[in-house]
């Protein structure tokens, strides 16, 4: 699940064509509030560099949190082509983590909280598009 603390109410377009380009459906999605989700996660990643001082909702409850902070390309300015490179560049970043986050051991992790928790906030700390874990 996708949400954010401030929705716009709509997917910036230069998202949705990068999405598209990498041939990921966005089919059914939407941009929505955290207060609105269908379901409580289980773990709460925060990826805008803004919302790393943000808190949770309380109705969240003791969920797994952590911070994968990169730059939000939707404040990028500059040329189309640089523009463009700055949504290129935090997708390269959070797909590397997510890949990373995917390659975890979860069935032996699901039961250590602290050591899942310690992977994730790792995994988080690495900035470059190339880190594979």
């Amino acid at each position: 699940m996708s949400a954010g603390s401030q929705p716009t109410g709509q997917v910036h377009p230069r998202s949705l064509a990068l999405l598209a380009r990498e041939g990921i459906s966005t089919e059914g999605h939407h941009s929505k509030s955290w207060d609105n989700l269908p379901a409580t996660p289980d773990i709460v990643i925060t990826v805008c560099s803004s919302a790393a001082g943000e808190t949770c909702p309380a109705y969240l409850g003791p969920v797994l949190r952590t911070h994968w902070g990169v730059e939000d390309p939707a404040h990028a300015t500059g040329t189309d082509e640089e523009i463009d490179a700055a949504f290129m560049a935090a997708y390269r970043v959070l797909r590397s983590r997510i890949e990373a986050f995917l390659a975890l051991p979860l069935d032996d992790l699901q039961h250590d909280q602290d050591r899942l928790k310690a992977e994730l906030d790792r995994i988080g700390s690495h900035t470059q598009a190339g880190f594979a874990g």
